[in-house]
């Protein structure tokens, strides 16, 4: 019991050290301070607590600007924007948060394997790295969207692949570092197993890095299904999307402009508070900051 209390403390201590120090990190709280304004929008549109049902037309009410009633106005079917916008940030989400997700494990665990078995693995998993990563991310994606019935699971699927090379590359070089430490020798040694060295040693020295890339690729995970969107390729209609929605708008620019501007900016919004708050996770957890924390 007493040996339990000593390796869970000073974890948790840890933890609450590294919370204090992403809260004195500007980019971090500003970043953190976005992303849970907008995750609110996105759970109220998840429990169903919109001022107006999304999808619903209204035709009298039609390009009304932003007013008491409807804040960020009305789009050419007199659904109100405000309640598209949050239900799109909750697909968007969605979509992204699975993708990215599954990226995170295969990639991961490809990564891992690959950097610590070396060999015959590694040689795969490295060329398949290289054909993805030959592709622009995007045209991929749109390739792979393109085979698959239009709905948020295959989207969500077509950007996971796009990001499990990422994963794999990341992972990849610090495990190749870590094979090399005197703890890891130490249980090849003993005679520990590949998987227990892999689970019980090594992925548990990635996870900061790991949660970095999380971050940071759930920002352009959401950019890219917002691009489907727009391009047509995304979850189908009525379902809101902030891509969908600023494609709809360019033909209502000059006379209604919050039609487009709403998820224009809730777009850069959701990016640019994902990638602050990634490069706060970075400061924070790189090891060499750890003493300044």
């Amino acid at each position: 019991m007493s040996t339990e209390a000593l390796t869970v403390l000073p974890g948790a201590a840890q933890g609450g050290v590294r919370w204090r120090a992403l809260l004195r990190n500007p980019s971090g709280v500003i970043g953190l301070v976005i992303v849970v304004i907008l995750g609110v929008a996105a759970l109220l549109s998840a429990c169903g607590w919109l001022p107006y049902d999304p999808v619903a037309q209204n035709a009298p009410a039609r390009l009304q600007g932003p007013s008491g009633a409807h804040w960020f106005g009305t789009d050419q079917f007199g659904r109100d924007v405000f309640s598209r916008v949050a239900a799109g940030i909750a697909n968007s989400a969605l979509i992204a948060i699975v993708a990215v997700a599954f990226a995170t494990v295969v990639g991961t665990l490809g990564g891992v394997a690959a950097g610590f078995i070396r060999g015959i693995p590694d040689a795969v998993i490295s060329a398949v790295t290289n054909v993805l990563f030959a592709f622009p991310p995007l045209l991929l994606a749109l390739a792979l969207a393109s085979v698959f019935d239009r709905n948020w699971f295959t989207i969500a699927v077509a950007i996971a692949v796009v990001y499990v090379p990422i994963f794999i590359r990341v992972t990849r070089g610090p495990v190749l570092s870590l094979r090399e430490i005197d703890f890891v020798k130490a249980a090849v040694t003993t005679g520990a197993s590949r998987a227990s060295i892999m689970f019980r040693h090594v992925l548990p020295n990635i996870t900061s890095i790991i949660i970095v890339q999380v971050t940071l690729s759930l920002s352009w995970a959401i950019l890219t299904e917002a691009s489907l969107s727009f391009l047509g390729l995304g979850a189908p209609p009525p379902a809101p999307s902030l891509g969908a929605m600023i494609f709809d708008a360019r033909t209502l620019l000059q006379i209604a402009p919050w039609t487009m501007v709403a998820p224009g900016v809730v777009v850069v919004l959701l990016v640019v508070a994902l990638n602050l708050l990634g490069d706060g996770l970075r400061d924070v957890l790189d090891p060499r900051n750890r003493g300044k924390a």
